[in-house]
């Protein structure tokens, strides 16, 4: 692309030939070390999270005791608790 005419300060930085210096070198900056700190509340909930991973998923003690109440017939839930939790799970709903 041509473009005819003069173009303002444009052609005067072409025109012109400019010295330049190099640069001193300068002075160093300290570096610094990063730091890290964190909070009593974060240290707590780590803490917890960390008891929280050792608990079981299932306690047997409860499952071996239900387990033994239906093996021997004498396991027993109310029919009202049973529609209740039916609903609960059919509509996602607490009751």
């Amino acid at each position: 692309m041509k473009v005819w005419g003069d173009i303002p300060r444009v052609s005067e930085i072409y025109g012109k030939k400019q010295n330049v210096s190099k640069v001193n070198k300068t002075t160093g900056v300290p570096s610094q070390k990063d730091d890290l700190s964190i909070s009593s509340q974060a240290k707590d909930f780590q803490t917890v999270m960390n008891a929280l991973k050792k608990v079981p998923d299932v306690r047997t003690e409860r499952v071996k005791n239900i387990e033994e109440k239906v093996n021997s017939g004498n396991y027993q839930v109310a029919n009202k608790d049973v529609a209740d939790k039916m609903i609960q799970v059919m509509t996602n709903k607490n009751i």
